[in-house]
């Protein structure tokens, strides 16, 4: 492996072993009294504040915590009180910082607002000694252990899972998981490494190599780690344009739209109107799904839109926490890829 990519493949094959400590006894039971704490004081509306992938994974417990929960839920603008000088009534409210450092002043502002204004505060973070956790009321630690490179991967996806473990124990009222719920977390480990192990991506990824447009889409859950998969491309291949996007929030998805396939090498591109056969078909090239509007395209459902979300799911993140980064997954894109010893 390339001298550059040795942090960042070091920190995503830690990830089962973060996932097996975070859901060990010492942490699972600090996040459980965190957890009764708040449902002891049950908020009406739910803020995070967060920065960058911390910002990706906000969004996805705002996801939990309005669907699980049925709690309001958002993500608030630091500049409004850091800027402006904006102090938001945030009584009967929980105000979440998510932070890997913890180190953010701008959140630190965020939270120590929202405290003196009544809010219940809880930083969550991969520093126990942070500013944000010592700004908080309540704090979450992660438990990744320290990540070497610049972006991050394993403390991203600990985040996903201790944001995951914290809604569910404000939904079980006593912050304790169901013994059932605690059963299929437990395979987490597992199962992460059964993605890290797979070949399939390294065989994949030389393909995309000379790719210079990517586009990332999901939705429900899935859209905060396709915003951060594209996140992920561009911090690491610097010649690279890489968006995230979901029918549900601005992605170029739309009624009306047509896409095409254009060849990352020689700029040559191939119209197709909508749907992932199409794609498949070309992906013998470096290909890149760009989007067009225009009114030749077919309005309606074509077949490569994404099928609505079961209701009945228990937890449809454990797959995508186990799948969101493995450690082949950029093999191909030698354009610039770093890794740093500094903490992101």
């Amino acid at each position: 492996m390339d001298e550059r990519g040795k942090g960042m493949a070091a920190d995503i094959a830690g990830q089962p072993e973060g996932y097996a400590r975070l859901l060990g006894a010492e942490h699972a039971g600090a996040i459980a009294e965190v957890a009764a704490r708040v449902a002891a004081k049950p908020p009406r509306h739910v803020v995070f504040t967060a920065r960058g992938t911390s910002d990706h994974a906000a969004l996805y417990a705002a996801y939990l915590t309005e669907i699980r929960l049925g709690i309001p839920a958002g993500l608030a603008s630091p500049s409004a009180v850091t800027l402006y000088g904006a102090r938001p009534d945030l009584r009967d409210a929980l105000v979440v910082g998510v932070s890997q450092s913890g180190g953010s002043d701008d959140l630190v502002q965020v939270i120590t607002a929202a405290r003196a204004s009544g809010a219940q505060t809880l930083a969550v973070t991969n520093n126990a000694g942070s500013p944000l956790a010592a700004a908080a009321e309540l704090h979450i630690d992660v438990a990744a252990g320290h990540e070497r490179a610049v972006a991050a991967t394993k403390t991203y996806t600990a985040e996903l899972l201790a944001l995951l473990m914290l809604v569910e124990g404000v939904r079980a009222g006593d912050g304790r998981l169901p013994d059932g719920e605690r059963a299929a977390l437990a395979e987490l480990p597992d199962l992460a490494t059964t993605v890290l192990d797979d070949p399939t991506p390294v065989e994949l990824a030389p393909r995309y190599r000379f790719a210079a447009r990517v586009l990332t889409t999901g939705r429900g859950y899935a859209y905060p780690t396709a915003r951060e998969t594209a996140l992920k491309l561009m911090e690491t291949s610097y010649r690279l344009d890489a968006r995230g996007g979901g029918p549900a929030r601005g992605a170029p998805r739309r009624r009306g739209e047509r896409r095409s396939v254009r060849c990352g090498r020689c700029g040559a591109a191939d119209r197709y109107p909508g749907g992932g056969r199409a794609l498949r078909a070309a992906a013998g090239h470096p290909a890149v799904a760009t989007a067009r509007a225009g009114p030749g395209a077919r309005p309606g459902r074509g077949p490569g839109r994404a099928a609505r979300p079961v209701q009945g799911d228990r937890h449809p993140v454990m797959l995508m926490i186990a799948s969101a980064f493995s450690r082949r997954s950029f093999a191909g894109k030698r354009c610039g890829g770093r890794s740093s010893t500094a903490t992101s």
